[in-house]
């Protein structure tokens, strides 16, 4: 029988996740499970990867309800609004993003193509992941967020979001970027978990042409980045990186610290 003291309780912090409703007039509305920060920047964002705009001024006006700050209301031009496609009301979790989309095949079909622009190094890519880790302040609290940076070629990040939810971190990014008026087009993405399809779909629609990840991706993500000419780099952690998709935006050299796996590609899923 154990003669020792009980253990002393200690606090834990925990990352907040609640329902957040977007509710774009005349189109639709979403429901996203989400950390309730950056909310306009994630309206944004989520409204420009999903289709309805193509640049911030298609935005008319955009506002948090001040008797219920969890409902977000969201006005396109009149000439926007008119065009964009009637979609059904969906919760959207923080664990999946697509939730919503019936056919996988259509939305590869339609990926958009970026460009053959961006050329980074293994030390620059390395440099983003550490800065990006550094500003992770909220994962370092709870250890339970994502991260997502958008940089430029030179290396500095300029858009830095977390959320629970990986796909709202990168739409939050992105959302930041057009709220800025930062071009996306030639930039890259550094992404703090996995990369799935929906991470490729949301980077080849805001024309970021490199993904690199800390963990594995998916087959469907590769398939994906294959088809839009973005470079997937898995494994981004001490001076080294996979290299899955369009090889030669990463210039490699023959320093001994810098090892590169040979790409490969999952088999097909069944």
């Amino acid at each position: 029988m154990s003669t020792g003291n009980p253990p002393s309780p200690e606090e834990s912090l925990i990352v907040v996740e609640q329902p957040v409703t977007f509710v774009f007039e005349d189109i639709g509305e979403y429901t996203l499970l989400c950390m309730p920060s950056d909310l306009i920047a994630l309206a944004v964002g989520f409204a420009f990867t999903e289709g309805m705009i193509a640049k911030f001024t298609d935005v008319d006006t955009i506002r948090i309800c001040e008797d219920d700050p969890s409902t977000v209301r969201v006005y396109l031009s009149n000439a926007v609004s008119q065009g964009a496609v009637r979609t059904r009301n969906m919760i959207i979790s923080s664990s999946c993003g697509m939730c919503g989309t019936e056919r996988i095949d259509a939305v590869m079909d339609n990926l958009d193509i970026c460009q053959q622009s961006l050329r980074v190094t293994l030390p620059l890519v390395n440099s983003v992941h550490e800065e990006m880790k550094s500003r992770q302040t909220i994962f370092n609290n709870t250890g339970g967020t994502h991260a997502a940076a958008i940089f430029n070629p030179q290396g500095g990040i300029v858009a830095f979001a977390e959320d629970i939810g990986r796909h709202n971190a990168v739409d939050k990014a992105i959302g930041m970027c057009l709220l800025s008026e930062t071009p996306t087009d030639g930039c890259g993405l550094a992404f703090s978990g996995r990369a799935n399809f929906e991470i490729v779909v949301k980077a080849a629609r805001a024309g970021i042409e490199l993904i690199a990840v800390v963990s594995a991706p998916s087959s469907l993500a590769v398939k994906a980045a294959e088809q839009a000419g973005i470079t997937l780099c898995g494994f981004v952690r001490e001076n080294r990186l996979t290299i899955y998709t369009h090889e030669s935006r990463v210039i490699t050299s023959d320093h001994p610290a810098e090892r590169y796996a040979q790409k490969t590609h999952p088999g097909t899923p069944t």
